[in-house]
């Protein structure tokens, strides 16, 4: 089951001509989740072969380096015939900013947009399958991060000892068995699941916290995440800058990775003051880490593996 990132816009709130502003583009099994907007998304969607295909777009600010892509992303659907609902998620106060957008230049949307506010602790978004969940964040303005967190799987299914020890013939009773359900065999034995399904095995965990200074929530929500996606506008050089504009340096994000026991960082929201040069960003970032940490660029692609696979691609 494929959970796909792709990082459409990692520069700060300056572009270069290297970093289009925030945008992360999720496809979880064909589920296509938008995590902020930035300028000229809708360009790096065709350039990076996305698709334009977005059910759902999470909104952690209102800074115009994270929602001035709306507007064009939107009156594109609406010239392309899109008849699909969206709905757009934002933090509880902004819903006057998110719906003024929708209208820029006199265009009304001929599909159906649904503005949704969610707080820190809430499910912006649920499925059966998994959650999007709201964390604090600290940053300037009114701000939120998100955690797509999957449901636990089913366990492992002993197939060896279904067929060899208890005799199951090969078939749907294996399924059966694998969904949770007791069977009874021919001869009247009444085999139940936990005889050859093993533990749950925990799903995926992908953390994006927008802009923000390191925070507890962030520390909390991102425990063994597969994937953190945390600011990293700075370098050790601009600490007091990344203290005074409510952003991060690398260091501090691989401070907070580490604590939380994340498996791979990925570092955004570069400052333009780095177009040149930004590996002492990651430099900074792997002292406090040492786990897998990057830099992410544009166009990236990263492949989020089930904690119970090692593999790793990209």
């Amino acid at each position: 089951m494929s959970l796909r990132v792709t990082f459409l816009g990692t520069s700060g709130a300056v572009p270069t001509t290297q970093r289009a502003p925030s945008a992360v583009f999720v496809n979880r099994e064909g589920d296509r989740l938008l995590f902020d907007c930035g300028e000229g998304t809708q360009r790096q969607m065709m350039r990076y072969n996305t698709g334009f295909t977005v059910s759902h777009i999470f909104v952690t600010h209102l800074h115009g380096d994270h929602i001035l892509g709306i507007p064009g992303l939107i009156q594109s659907w609406d010239f392309n015939g899109r008849d699909e609902p969206l709905t757009i998620h934002c933090p509880r106060g902004t819903y006057s900013e998110i719906n003024s957008l929708l209208s820029v230049g006199g265009h009304s949307p001929s599909f159906r947009i649904e503005i949704e506010e969610v707080a820190p602790g809430e499910a912006a978004h649920e499925t059966d399958e998994y959650a999007v969940r709201a964390f604090e964040t600290d940053h300037r303005i009114t701000s939120v991060g998100y955690a797509l967190i999957e449901a636990d799987r089913a366990g492992r299914f002993d197939r060896e000892k279904a067929e060899d020890e208890l005799g199951i013939p090969p078939g749907p009773l294996y399924g059966k068995l694998h969904d949770g359900e007791r069977v009874e065999l021919d001869d009247g034995r009444v085999i139940e699941p936990d005889q050859v399904v093993g533990d749950p095995r925990p799903g995926r965990r992908f953390v994006y916290t927008g802009d923000t200074r390191p925070t507890d929530a962030a520390e909390e929500i991102a425990a063994d995440a597969d994937l953190l996606i945390h600011d990293a506008t700075f370098a050790d050089d601009h600490a007091t800058r990344a203290r005074e504009t409510s952003h991060a340096t690398g260091r501090e994000a691989g401070e907070l990775a580490a604590r939380a026991g994340a498996k791979r960082l990925a570092l955004t929201h570069i400052s333009s003051r780095y177009a040149a040069d930004a590996s002492p960003i990651r430099e900074e970032a792997a002292e406090a880490f040492d786990g897998d940490v990057f830099i992410a660029t544009d166009g990236q692609e990263i492949e989020v593996p089930f904690p119970d696979n090692d593999a790793v691609s990209e």
